[in-house]
């Protein structure tokens, strides 16, 4: 099956994918140091897959810090420009493009890209090498659910070592647009325009009439055009807000309104003009969608809105963090709605932005957690400011993120209540975060030891709903919950930082481990076990009710979509089948909050 568009909001026609065999081998002795100095190739391996994963042809486990690849591709030189993209390598990466040094990235889970045109062989024949460190026992940079022991344990997955995302080329004008981002302003009817421009120098002061360039954008809800505007480029960028007719009565208003119930997407057409010649033109996407809270309660488009969210680990058994193909990213979004979630907590992964796409399309909100790192020194917290940062920046503007989430669990900076500058490190991300998104909600560090933070995220894998009321049933006053430690020992909110009123949420519980006779043969690790399908889905109804009827609750994450490996807690199997009916599960889901404001 052919690869789908990499890159959903700023797609060009002229690209190539270079997924598919290329050479691979192992370095463990680190002997070489650039393409000429490999020798032998004895692997070949499927990318994008890594090598660990049996899709990838290689199927090896073991502990490597440095892998090699290689592949030849067709691509003649022309007037235009030859970009190289990846979408993400896991962890540092070199890339030559015929011998010549092209461009080198450090970060797992952020894509990167080199110019390449005046490496380009005349012939048409190109080569590209690329090697990657990535040491299995490194536990001082980012990497999420990815064991440092030889085989997977408790709550951590297989490694996933290089190229873990797409690969691929495409031919742009001399001079094009670099980065797009779009922003919603619900209120003012209005989406905020930015793109930077790069490639050959641009004209400046009085240029000539036919020198200058020009952006022209078209939006489009359906066949129907909202605006088209045309802005001039000055100093290689435009920032503008494209305001829209306000057709003022709520029901009209709200037919552009963009929610998991009515997911409504803006096409738009961009064109980079000089003079009135096109240079460069691609299709994006945009929406109309707000997020903020108000008091105890999460808004979205200004209307209290309970989350119903599922935690999603995002791996497949065959492929790990990669998806088998862009149908099974579609395929996830569609099992998390049909199972009743109106939202996924993507936990500890930076999602493929496809998944991003078919979230946007389809209607499902995205809450965004960076993969830990799991010891807390300087090069540690350097290197997640770096790829946050690049997280933000690619993910800014798809509407289906509503919220970001540096921390979760104080992993990675374990003594929050004892160490001042542990306690620094989340309160900087959080508002180094707001700085970069102002527009979304941020949870500092989420499920306990709260400090700057948007809503109060709670983690409880207490499966008797006895407790769970006792604990945060109606006759509990807030200051109480605050003053008490909860499971696992951990308080709340640190001291110096009360809860000031933001939402709190249950943002993990569940976690109820069951699997059939077809299922015998995986190891049944989750919080709680089920011992039949008829009590798994009694523990699930009752779990949910419990939840969804906790006033104190702005909204859930249920753990989790599927089982992962050891963990069986999942709602689906890892093949994605249905552990109980499907209708069963959304009906629990689902179930309505009366009398509860904000009860939707």
């Amino acid at each position: 099956m052919p690869a789908a568009y990499p890159r959903p909001q700023l797609v060009r026609p002229q690209w190539i994918c270079l997924n598919g065999p290329w050479r691979f081998c192992h370095d463990d002795e680190q002997c070489h140091a650039s393409p000429r100095d490999v020798a032998h190739w004895p692997l070949q391996i499927n990318v994008p897959f890594a090598p660990e994963s049996a899709a990838s042809g290689v199927g090896d486990t073991g502990f490597h810090s440095v892998c090699w690849y290689e592949r030849d591709f067709d691509c003649l030189p022309a007037d235009d420009r030859v970009i190289l993209r990846f979408g993400a390598v896991d962890y540092a990466a070199q890339v030559w493009v015929n011998g010549q040094l092209a461009t080198t990235h450090e970060g797992g889970h952020t894509p990167f890209a080199c110019d390449i045109t005046a490496m380009l062989e005349p012939s048409g024949r190109q080569t590209v090498s690329v090697r990657v460190e990535d040491d299995p026992r490194d536990l001082a940079k980012p990497r999420g659910k990815q064991d440092w022991q030889l085989q997977p344990h408790s709550i951590w997955y297989p490694r996933t070592t290089g190229i873990w995302q797409t690969v691929w080329l495409e031919r742009v004008s001399r001079t094009y647009i670099a980065k797009i981002r779009w922003t919603p302003q619900v209120e003012e009817f209005a989406i905020g325009f930015e793109l930077r421009i790069t490639g050959d120098a641009t004209p400046g002061g009085a240029a000539a009439a036919d020198e200058e360039l020009w952006v022209d954008v078209t939006l489009r809800h359906g066949a129907r055009v909202l605006a088209r505007d045309r802005y001039q480029v000055v100093e290689r960028e435009v920032d503008r807000f494209i305001v829209l007719t306000d057709p003022g009565i709520d029901d009209f208003r709200n037919e552009l309104l963009w929610s998991p119930e009515h997911p409504t997407l803006l096409d738009a057409t961009v064109r980079l003009l000089r003079g009135s010649q096109v240079i460069d033109e691609f299709e994006s996407y945009t929406a109309l969608r707000s997020v903020r809270v108000l008091r105890d309660r999460f808004m979205l488009n200004g209307r209290p809105y309970l989350l119903r969210l599922v935690l999603d680990q995002g791996y497949w058994p065959d492929t790990l963090m990669t998806a088998p193909d862009d149908a099974a990213l579609q395929r996830d979004v569609e099992l998390a709605k049909a199972m009743g979630f109106n939202g996924v907590r993507k936990h500890q992964k930076i999602e493929d932005p496809r998944y991003l796409y078919w979230a946007d399309r389809l209607g499902l909100l995205v809450w965004e957690e960076m993969p830990s790192a799991y010891r807390f020194t300087r090069t540690a917290i350097k290197r997640m400011v770096r790829e946050w940062t690049e997280v933000i920046e690619r993910d800014y503007s798809h509407p289906c993120v509503i919220v970001w989430v540096p921390f979760n669990e104080s992993w990675g900076v374990p003594e929050l209540t004892a160490i001042g500058k542990q306690r620094h490190a989340v309160e900087a991300l959080y508002h180094l975060t707001k700085t970069l998104d102002s527009t979304r909600l941020v949870i500092g560090n989420d499920g306990w030891e709260s400090s700057a933070t948007d809503i109060i995220g709670i983690h409880d894998y207490d499966a008797n709903v006895e407790h769970l009321r006792q604990r945060y049933g109606p006759e509990i006053k807030v200051e109480q919950l605050f003053d008490r430690r909860r499971p696992g020992g951990r308080i709340l909110t640190l001291d110096g930082f009360p809860h000031r009123g933001q939402p709190i949420m249950l943002t993990e519980f569940g976690g109820i481990a069951y699997a059939d006779r077809a299922h015998t043969g995986i190891r049944a690790w989750g919080y709680t076990v089920a011992d039949s399908e008829a009590s798994f889905s009694r523990m699930y109804a009752e779990l949910l009710d419990t939840v969804i009827h906790t006033a104190l609750f702005a909204g859930f994450c249920y753990t989790q979509f599927a089982d992962t490996f050891q963990e069986a807690n999942g709602l689906l199997y890892a093949d994605r089948t249905p552990k109980m009916p499907i209708e069963d599960i959304a009906r629990a889901t689902r179930a309505s909050r009366t009398h509860i404001p904000g009860g939707v």
